[in-house]
C-alpha cells in the first residue's frame, strides 16, 4: 500500500490518486491505534485527522513512511522534530480553510448582532422582536492577524466598519495595515474602542491565558466577541467575569478543547457563550481545496522517491486552479518540509 488516507478525500481527488498509487481509505483505524500501528507499517503516505497525533513512537511503527499529510492547520500534534530525524515530509493544506474560516467570523458577527435570527434558527417561530444592531459604522477590533482575519478584513471594509487591529508580532508601521484597511492601535486601544472583537491569533503556548482579567478590565461594555483561535488564549474565569458583568454581551467561540466549558468550569453556566465544534473550516469549498492540496502533495513525495519516469511526474488534474484559497496576498499553499 502506497497511501492509507485516515481522513475522506473528495471523491475527485481520491479517483485522481487511485489512479497513480495503491490507496487504501481506512477513517475508522482513528480510533484504534492497535489496528492503525499494523496498517502504517507498509505505507509510504498517511493522511491523519487532527486527533491522531504523530510521535517518534508513530514513527518507529511506520519504517517506509515518506510524508504525513494534514487537512487542517496546526502542528501541536505533530513532533516536527522527530519527522525532521526520519526524513518524513509534513504537509498541511495550509490556506484551503481561510476563506471559509473568514465567513465564519462574518456569519458569528452578524448573528451576534442580530440575536434575533438565531432565535427563528432554533425553532422558535414566535420569538420576541429584538433590536439589532449593523455592521455598517461599528467599530472593529481584530485581535491577531492570522490569514483569516487578512480576508475578514476586506469583507468588513466592504460593509462599512471601521477597523482598528493589534498583532504582537506586527509593527504598526507595516504596510499590511493600511492595504487592509485597518487602524493599528494598542492592545488597550482596541479593547476600549471596539464594539465587537474578532480573535484569530495565530497561537504559541507563550500566548497561553492571554485573555485575562487586566485585559478584559479595558473592554468597551457591551462588546461582542467571535474567534477561531484555541481556547487556551482565554483565561476562563476571566472570560466568565466579563460574561457576567456585560462587559462581553455574546462570545462565540469555534474548536474550543474539549473541557473548555464542561460541568465544574467558570463558564458552564454562561448562557451567553456560544460554541461550535470547528465548524469554520466546514464547507464543500475548502474540503475541495484541501482535497487536491494534499493529493497533489502527495503524489509529488511518492513520485520523487521513485525517480523520473513518465507515471511519476507531477501532471496537471481537474481542480489545480482550486488549491489557491483566494485569500488577499497569498498564492497556493505552502508546503511545509521538514528535510
Amino acid at each position: 500500500m502506497d497511501i492509507l488516507l485516515l481522513e475522506r478525500l473528495v471523491p475527485e481527488a481520491l479517483t485522481w490518486l487511485e489512479a497513480r498509487h495503491s490507496v487504501e481509505s481506512r477513517p475508522e483505524l482513528a480510533a484504534d491505534s492497535s489496528a492503525l500501528r499494523k496498517a502504517i507499517y507498509k505505507s509510504q503516505a498517511v493522511l491523519l485527522p487532527r486527533k491522531v497525533a504523530v510521535t517518534r513512537e508513530f514513527l518507529d511503527f511506520a519504517p517506509l513512511l515518506r510524508a504525513v499529510a494534514r487537512m487542517h492547520v496546526g502542528n501541536d500534534n505533530t513532533d516536527l522534530e522527530a519527522c525532521r530525524d526520519r526524513q518524513v515530509r509534513v504537509i498541511q493544506a495550509s490556506t484551503a480553510n481561510v476563506r471559509s474560516n473568514a465567513e465564519y467570523l462574518l456569519a458569528a458577527l452578524l448573528l451576534l448582532f442580530r440575536r434575533g435570527i438565531g432565535s427563528s434558527l432554533a425553532g422558535d417561530r414566535h420569538a420576541e422582536i429584538r433590536t439589532g444592531r449593523e455592521l455598517n459604522g461599528c467599530i472593529v477590533g481584530l485581535l491577531g492577524m492570522a490569514p483569516a482575519a487578512h480576508t475578514l478584513a476586506l469583507m468588513l471594509h466592504g460593509l462599512g466598519a471601521r477597523l482598528i487591529g493589534y498583532d504582537p508580532a506586527i509593527h504598526h508601521t507595516a504596510p499590511i495595515w493600511s492595504r487592509l484597511h485597518i487602524q493599528p492601535v494598542s492592545l488597550q486601544d482596541l479593547m476600549a474602542h471596539s464594539e465587537a472583537v474578532s480573535v484569530q491569533v495565530m497561537y504559541a503556548s507563550r500566548y497561553r491565558g492571554f485573555v485575562n482579567d487586566k485585559l478584559l478590565a479595558h473592554c468597551k461594555p457591551g462588546q461582542i466577541w467571535v474567534g477561531l483561535t484555541r481556547s487556551h488564549l482565554f483565561d476562563a474565569q476571566a472570560l466568565a467575569d466579563a460574561l457576567q458583568d456585560g462587559r462581553i454581551e455574546a462570545c462565540m467561540l469555534d474548536g474550543a478543547e474539549s473541557g473548555f466549558a464542561s460541568k465544574g468550569t467558570p463558564l458552564h453556566e454562561a448562557a451567553n457563550l456560544f460554541l461550535t465544534p470547528r465548524l469554520g473550516s466546514q464547507t464543500r469549498e475548502a474540503r475541495l481545496r484541501a482535497s487536491w492540496y494534499v493529493a497533489h502533495r502527495i503524489h509529488e513525495v511518492l513520485a520523487l522517491a521513485r525517480g523520473p519516469g513518465p507515471d511519476q511526474r507531477p501532471a496537471t488534474a481537474p481542480g489545480q486552479d482550486l488549491l489557491d484559497d483566494g485569500a488577499p496576498g497569498r498564492e497556493d499553499p505552502p508546503l511545509f518540509i521538514i528535510r
